[in-house]
């Protein structure tokens, strides 16, 4: 069975070494974030995640959830654990303290939120996709809603979901079929179906609230293939009264769970609405001629659905971080019990038929990436979590919208690159154990198989790049990109010391791959869309080499500054300085590959006629 050992040091190093939050307590919640409540928190809640959370990991896949006669169950053990889960506060640690929850900073709960889904992702998801709705109600859902519905979903007395994929429709929200039909009394009937529902059925609450998006008729009754009638809606599997009392069985039922790769322990339904009882969230959208013109939609609430979603995807990137993370954990203690063959520079273990796998430079390698992936994942969660906490401070208007501008552009950054990255890092772990990790004793397979979702939902990969790219960049005159190159730049500037020459130079050359790909996208996307769409993936992992490589240049400047005072736990900073010159050396080369792939433009990728695919 696999083992998991919560990343308690990194997970402060980052905090108080490299972005030194001590010196911002004017942020929200930071004041009360000394050394010993962080401390005291993460080791609470990896003691929970370990114990808890991460024995039921490998027997949850393995019985995975039950669908029987319309009922759905959870694998043995996860209803006890989700209520002791709760019972215990982990559900709620950023809920404002008014909401019942302890208010603390995003910084906090994205680091606990990590070693959940290290521990076990398809439990972690439950609490996970509760927490994005019920935020999604405290801010666009009416003072009944927030008073009686979300305060039972933050006390885990209730989950939610998200519910926004349709059989024939994912990305393309034009094309949804699910329709709102408004009623007297002010509430709609909802009817159509929706797919991929992760936690959209289970056993482990009374009931379950679903935040769905739908199609409202126009004033003749039809069904527009635009975006000018969708609207958010939540439509509860169990009616509620506005005191908060709940009533009889909504018309929502599950017709089936998924039969998936992975995450298997966490119910993934098609939920089918029929006449469901459904509240819009929102102000009421003024009502809009039935023109095919319009596009946009005139809902107010739906800026609450986007919100749910954008947490989602930086929750999803996380996810990619935290496989990455125990992943090589038990790959590391696997490589150094394991023997196999000598050194290639003489016996290390003499008296021993053979030396343990970790003396080979390729098994090195493959745990180095592993280990990179995840703390420079790590550092660029922590680093959005900031930003984030700045944007809304009670700082500078300026540097309120800089922070902001870095966390919008980074969101689909952290999803597809740390997901895709994660799922590198589990395939590699899983190479270091040769066929043993093809079976499901040492449970690697697992990683592989749940960690592969992650690149997929809440948005696949290649439509974050297409959101980078075709959104990102651009928007308010690229704004959002300028301020994130001069903060490099002005880091890279700064930093004219020998001992920061080998880091410090690579993300020089990074950045410069990365400048010349914006102004060419800049220059022949306008021209020929297509190129736009043809250099999208390459470019966004491109711009996470560079900024996961800039921010791995901070983790050696934090690391050298306290090599100087001779600490006791000098490795911890060293193996730091080791993973940085890894990174610089193996994976920054990659831009410029990159930046020759993004200039080869669309016309090899479309010329080929779909008939001879």
């Amino acid at each position: 069975m696999p083992s998991y050992t919560p990343p308690i040091a990194d997970f402060e190093f980052l905090m108080f070494d490299v972005l030194e939050i001590e010196k911002h307590a004017d942020l929200r919640g930071y004041a009360e974030l000394d050394r010993a409540t962080v401390h005291d928190v993460l080791e609470g809640a990896g003691k929970f995640m370990s114990e808890v959370l991460q024995p039921l990991n490998q027997s949850g896949d393995e019985e995975g959830c039950h669908f029987e006669n319309g009922v759905v169950r959870t694998p043995k053990g996860f209803k006890e654990a989700y209520k002791a889960y709760c019972e215990s506060g982990w559900n709620r640690l950023g809920v404002p303290e008014q909401f019942g929850g302890a208010g603390l900073p995003i910084l906090l709960t994205f680091a606990v939120a990590e070693m959940g889904s290290s521990a076990n992702q398809a439990f972690s998801m439950y609490p996970g996709l509760t927490s994005a709705a019920y935020s999604a109600l405290l801010a666009t859902g009416a003072p009944w809603m927030r008073e009686h519905v979300a305060s039972k979903m933050i006390a885990g007395e209730w989950t939610g979901t998200m519910c926004l994929t349709e059989p024939h429709c994912g990305t393309d929200l034009r094309l949804m079929k699910t329709k709102a039909v408004e009623q007297p009394d002010g509430t709609y009937r909802l009817s159509g179906t929706k797919i991929f529902i992760s936690g959209g059925d289970h056993d482990l609450t009374p009931n379950i609230i679903h935040m769905v998006i739908a199609k409202i008729p126009d004033e003749n009754g039809k069904i527009r293939d635009d975006l000018s009638t969708v609207n958010f809606f939540m439509v509860p599997k169990f009616l509620v009264s506005e005191d908060g009392k709940m009533g009889a069985r909504n018309g929502v039922s599950t017709g089936s769970i998924e039969k998936k790769m992975g995450i298997k322990a966490n119910a993934t339904a098609v939920l089918n609405f029929d006449e469901a009882v459904a509240w819009r969230l929102g102000p009421k959208p003024q009502p809009k001629p039935a023109e095919p013109s319009a596009k946009k939609s005139s809902s107010a609430g739906m800026s609450g659905m986007f919100g749910m979603m954008n947490a989602a995807r930086l929750g999803v990137g996380v996810q990619g971080v935290a496989v990455a993370e125990v992943a090589y954990q038990n790959a590391a203690a696997y490589a150094k019990e394991r023997l196999v063959g000598r050194s290639l520079t003489g016996p290390k273990a003499p008296d021993k038929p053979a030396d343990p796998e970790i003396v080979h430079p390729d098994v090195r390698r493959m745990l180095l990436f592993a280990r990179t992936a995840a703390e420079g994942g790590r550092a660029l969660a922590t680093f959005i979590s900031f930003n984030l906490g700045v944007a809304s401070s009670n700082r500078s208007a300026e540097e309120k919208q800089t922070a902001a501008d870095i966390g919008d552009l980074l969101t689909p950054v952290i999803k597809a690159f740390c997901t895709d990255m994660g799922f590198d890092a589990a395939n590699a772990a899983m190479q270091v154990f040769g066929g043993h990790g093809y079976i499901r004793d040492h449970g690697m397979e697992q990683f592989v198989r749940d960690s592969r979702i992650n690149q997929t939902y809440e948005g696949a990969n290649g439509v974050q790049a297409l959101d980078l790219v075709g959104r990102k960049l651009a928007r308010n005159g690229g704004r959002a990109p300028f301020a994130l190159f001069k903060m490099i730049n002005d880091f890279l500037a700064a930093e004219t010391g020998d001992a920061m020459k080998p880091f410090v130079a690579p993300v020089k050359k990074g950045l410069d791959c990365l400048q010349e790909a914006t102004v060419w996208l800049a220059e022949n996307g306008l021209k020929n869309p297509d190129n736009a769409g043809a250099a999208s993936v390459d470019y966004l992992r491109m711009f996470g080499l560079v900024t996961v490589g800039y921010l791995w240049a901070r983790i050696a400047k934090a690391a050298l500054a306290k090599l100087a005072a001779k600490p006791a736990n000098a490795a911890f900073y060293e193996a730091k300085l080791i993973s940085a010159r890894f990174w610089m050396e193996r994976m920054m080369p990659d831009t410029a590959s990159l930046s020759e792939r993004i200039k080869a433009g669309a016309d090899t990728l479309m010329t080929l006629d779909a008939a001879n695919f």
